[in-house]
């Protein structure tokens, strides 16, 4: 990593990773679920509580149990062991240029700034997202599926439309890293989340927001 640029701090266990994440600034955070002391799953959810990095989870585990629950406790991508470690290196790129790019079109001004639909209202200046007053803590990853939904009311996106939308990679038959994503995205959103009225399912289609 630091042949690459990156200045790179270490952890051997979770308390002093979550430490390091208070003290310095972090831009993605690179987490492996098996660690003493608390292991990776409640380190993630501890560092999404206050902080939308980026979160690349890594295990031994190859079952998609796994992959579900560290997606669906805010991880942004999942790696198995073991890997190449250029592919490392590729998900940690792509990962750090989606979040930089995130907050450099937060710090822009718009026309456009403000997106309302339903109870919620994005703006596009600060990066928040609030439901009837109340800011939402999303990850980059949900607040780019929301946004990209937003944007384009009444419109059906498939999950591997949404994948290559957000991702920017070649969608696998099979992948339910999108279906991850929505419920931990509906789960901030909706009301009831096994009932959604914000982000609608269009049966064998995909997902949408209605006007």
């Amino acid at each position: 990593m630091i042949n690459e640029g990156y200045k790179v701090f270490k952890a051997y266990n979770g308390i002093d990773g979550i430490k390091i994440i208070n003290e310095e600034n972090i831009h993605l955070v690179i987490l492996d679920i098996m660690m003493p002391g608390i292991d990776g799953y409640q380190v993630c959810m501890k560092i999404r509580k206050d902080y939308n990095i980026p979160i690349i989870m890594l295990s031994a585990k190859s079952q998609d149990m796994d992959k579900i629950q560290g997606l669906s406790i805010g991880a942004d991508d999942y790696m198995t062991k073991p890997f190449n470690p250029m592919e490392l290196i590729a998900r940690v790129k792509s990962q750090i240029r989606r979040y930089i790019f995130l907050n450099e079109k937060s710090n822009k001004t718009s026309d456009t700034d403000i997106v309302e639909f339903k109870d919620i209202t994005i703006n596009r200046k600060n990066h928040k997202v609030c439901k009837l007053g109340t800011e939402l803590k999303l990850t980059p990853i949900e607040y780019e599926i929301l946004l990209l939904l937003a944007n384009n009311l009444g419109k059906v996106f498939s999950a591997e439309e949404i994948f290559k939308e957000i991702w920017k990679e070649k969608y696998l038959e099979g992948n339910n890293t999108v279906m991850v994503h929505m419920w931990r995205l509906r789960e901030k959103v909706e009301q009831n989340p096994k009932e959604p009225k914000i982000i609608e399912t269009v049966w064998g289609v995909g997902y949408k927001i209605e006007e």
